[in-house]
């Protein structure tokens, strides 16, 4: 199995130096290369979570830019009905500075994943992720694969421009969703 990786807008809030969002969303198409559509079931992270794996915080999948990672405690990571969730405690480095300042102008693309399928099932063109080894979650600075979640940054500071982009971003999303 090779490792794959995938980007999607999500929910993302600066706190002081932490960000705190989700990583991946359940039951959310993402079309990928235009080769087949695919979605992340509820459940699919449970088995990585529990299997005491270090798992990564990245810049754009970056090894050398690390944010945090689960075995010092600096990266979080959980499930809930919603999706993969995730606290990250930045490091005062230039790539933690660099993320947070982005963060709080809502300027990041969103959030992505690297992982290997265990269990998948395809019909046709579509594929649904049921079980995945997660390496790592990267912030991403560009285009995000999973288009139905979103990137905010609500800090002490900016709490209303990170606001507003996610009120916007929602109210084009949920436009180019119903509009097709």
């Amino acid at each position: 199995m090779s490792q794959e990786r995938r980007s999607l807008p999500a929910e993302l809030r600066a706190n002081g130096r932490r960000l705190e969002g989700y990583a991946a969303v359940f039951n959310s198409e993402a079309r990928i290369a235009d080769a087949w559509t695919e979605t992340i079931a509820p459940g699919a992270f449970a088995g990585s979570l529990t299997s005491g794996r270090d798992v990564l915080a990245l810049v754009d999948h970056d090894p050398t830019r690390i944010l945090g990672r689960t075995r010092s405690g600096s990266l979080a990571l959980s499930e809930d009905s919603r999706g993969l969730a995730f606290r990250i405690d930045l490091p005062d480095t230039q790539s933690g500075r660099d993320v947070l300042a982005l963060a709080e102008r809502g300027d990041l693309g969103g959030m992505s994943f690297g992982f290997t399928a265990r269990d998948e099932h395809r019909d046709g063109d579509r594929r649904e992720l049921r079980a995945v080894d997660l390496f790592e979650i990267s912030v991403v600075a560009a285009w995000p694969a999973y288009p139905d979640t979103l990137v905010q940054a609500r800090g002490r500071h900016c709490a209303g421009p990170g606001l507003s982009y996610a009120a916007r971003t929602i109210r084009i999303m949920e436009a180019m969703k119903w509009g097709s």
